[in-house]
């Protein structure tokens, strides 16, 4: 996993500016510990940081191919899952390899196929291919949005990089947010394409960019379709364990350590149990994988359920890890971290974003920088609850009939940040909520006599699929790369996600239950109580010195920045928190204060000229 950045330019030369380069290079040096490499031509300039994960001594990138003059040049991030299969196929009609990394063989696919490489890629990736003879930049992206690619125009041409921050070092790209920006940011719709900032987008997921002398072109090689299903249930709990199979041998691969995340749920102790066999029949019956889960000193004694969470995960997480055969840790923090303003600010710089969930991000940081200590390469369960239907959504009465995004009626976020009353006035955003719920329905694909519910539910998981999803995949890859390691998601395989897309909801849910596909799957692979434990979301931390502390920094919050953070949220709202007593501060009350502190630091981090 690594960070890629570079710039394309018809109206200068960029390598008379070197210095650019060197910066925007610079600011992904958090992806990419391991090297850092630049390639510099007469109209563009292409940067890489890495992590490396497959041959490292063979992976240097930018990578290049043709003569001086007309080279192709590769900068990557991600994994090519099926790269061995795929360099057996370019061997065969005739090229030569010069390294084991899967970068080499997607350079050898484009000289091969072109654009149309996406054809052939499974996996998690990101990466852009400037074609020297053809003064052409290619940007593509993975089909789930795993890894995350991001542009913007400038005079001339075009910056490109797997995060925000690197455009703005080139000096054509200012942090400057809109009304637009911010409408995104704070409707919680989580869409991909338009970022908080101006002028600044995302390559869609399953999609890629071309940019040449006549600007850029967008194009998607893949979206989700509606396919008719035929297996039964049998066939269909034996399908979707065979394709979860080939996702999880297919992502072992690497040649540093590996482990698995573990919190003790459905989805990542199946997910773990996978592997783990796996594991042992690659490499022998001895074998083990590390697994850990995350724990707060205080939650055995202080911990109480919520809409979110309805019991502790460590005690489940251990007992998985004891059926597998797991070598399981328990990272345990002291909640005292979670308030150290140095790591807080080191979440609020890797999002690149005022939104996310304070005390859990955090955490997650944390957590990965103790991972990152013994593994580079961490497999975990993201996409199961949207593939199998785990979220109470899917299930409850009230969000199956809401003409609304249905987790702002579960988890109450629309109440989260309450915004001043004239930048409320501006943004609309119950407008922008349903006019974007109304186009988001349209692109659901059905098909032709649907029943009602199956219909109903189609949208769901459509939604969740391409929105909810993309918000867990960002917060993932972000907080994870930060600290240096790369994170794996094989619940988001391609095939295993056509599959699931397809299965009728009266096969999903054939127990009444929540994911009863993937409970079946698991029979035999995980402890009854795991089995049969409702869905639990990543844990917070309850202690009261939490509450307190966070209360304080709020307070700060307010007042910094001249008054600029009073200008955009709602002061009367937040005062009623800030007076309450620590221990009656419930999780989505507490989720107001945290965001206000994550605003204060990001407008501190990256000084936003707000055009409002």
């Amino acid at each position: 996993m690594c960070g890629i950045t570079g710039w394309v330019s018809f109206r200068d030369v960029p390598r008379h500016h070197p210095e650019v380069i060197e910066h925007m290079t610079a600011t992904l040096a958090r992806r990419g510990p391991d090297a850092s490499g630049i390639w510099r031509g007469t109209h563009a300039a292409i940067g890489h940081r890495r992590l490396a994960v497959i041959d490292p001594d063979g992976g240097v990138q930018p990578m290049t191919a043709g003569p001086e003059g007309g080279e192709t040049v590769l900068t990557y991030s991600g994994e090519i899952y099926n790269h061995h299969e795929l360099r057996a196929e370019l061997r065969r009609t005739g090229h030569d390899f010069r390294t084991r990394s899967d970068t080499e063989v997607v350079l050898r696919a484009y000289q091969e196929w072109g654009e149309k490489l996406t054809e052939h890629l499974e996996g998690m990736y990101a990466f852009a291919i400037w074609d020297e003879r053809e003064q052409r930049l290619l940007l593509v992206r993975d089909r789930l949005g795993v890894k995350p690619l991001h542009f913007a125009a400038i005079p001339g041409g075009i910056v490109f990089g797997s995060e925000p921050k690197a455009l703005f070092a080139h000096p054509s790209v200012r942090p400057r947010v809109d009304a637009d920006g911010l409408r995104e940011a704070y409707s919680l719709l989580f869409t991909t394409g338009p970022t908080v900032w101006a002028g600044v987008r995302e390559v869609q997921p399953g999609g890629t960019v071309a940019f040449d002398r006549g600007g850029p072109t967008e194009h998607r090689y893949w979206e989700l379709e509606a396919r008719p299903h035929t297996d039964g249930l049998e066939e269909t709990v034996e399908e979707v364990r065979q394709r979860l199979d080939r996702a999880v041998r297919s992502q072992l691969e690497a040649d540093v350590p590996r482990c698995t995340l573990l919190s003790g749920g459905l989805d990542s102790t199946v997910l773990t149990a996978v592997l783990a066999d796996e594991l042992r029949v690659q490499d022998g019956p001895s074998a083990r994988i590390r697994s850990y889960a995350v724990d707060y000193s205080d939650q055995a004694e202080q911990f109480t359920g919520d809409v979110l969470r309805t019991s502790h995960d460590t005690p489940y997480a251990t007992e998985a890890g004891a059926f597998i055969g797991t070598e399981h840790a328990t990272v345990v923090l002291d909640p005292r971290d979670l308030l150290d303003p140095e790591h807080r600010r080191a979440v609020v710089a890797a999002r690149d974003s005022p939104i996310g969930v304070g005390d859990m991000d955090t955490s997650l940081y944390l957590l990965f920088g103790e991972i990152a200590r013994h593994s580079t390469v961490a497999l975990s369960g993201e996409a199961a609850d949207e593939l199998f239907g785990g979220y109470p959504w899917f299930h409850s009465p009230k969000s199956l009939t809401a003409a609304t995004f249905p987790w702002l009626l579960v988890t109450n976020d629309e109440a989260a940040m309450p915004l001043h009353p004239d930048l409320a006035a501006t943004l609309r955003i119950g407008e922008f909520q349903r006019d974007t719920y109304r186009d988001a329905l349209a692109a659901v694909p059905h098909l032709d006599g649907e029943p009602a519910v199956r219909h109903r539910q189609r949208e769901m998981q459509h939604l969740s699929l391409t929105r909810w999803l993309r918000q867990l995949l960002h917060r993932k890859d972000r907080l994870s790369m930060a600290q240096g390691l790369e994170v794996r998601v094989p619940y988001c395989d391609h095939r295993l996600v056509e599959y699931a897309f397809s299965i009728p909801w009266e096969l999903q849910s054939h127990d009444g239950r929540e994911k009863s596909l993937l409970r079946d799957v698991g029979t035999g692979l995980a402890p009854h109580s795991v089995l049969h434990r409702p869905k639990n979301h990543y844990p917070s931390t309850h202690d009261p010195g939490y509450n307190r502390g966070l209360q304080d920094m709020a307070r700060d919050a307010l007042g910094a920045h001249g008054g600029r953070v009073r200008d955009l949220v709602d002061e009367t709202a937040i005062k009623p928190c800030l007076d309450m007593l620590p221990e009656q501060l419930e999780w989505g009350t507490r989720l107001r204060l945290e965001r206000v502190v994550d605003l204060a630091l990001w407008l501190d981090i990256h000084r936003p000229e707000l055009a409002l």
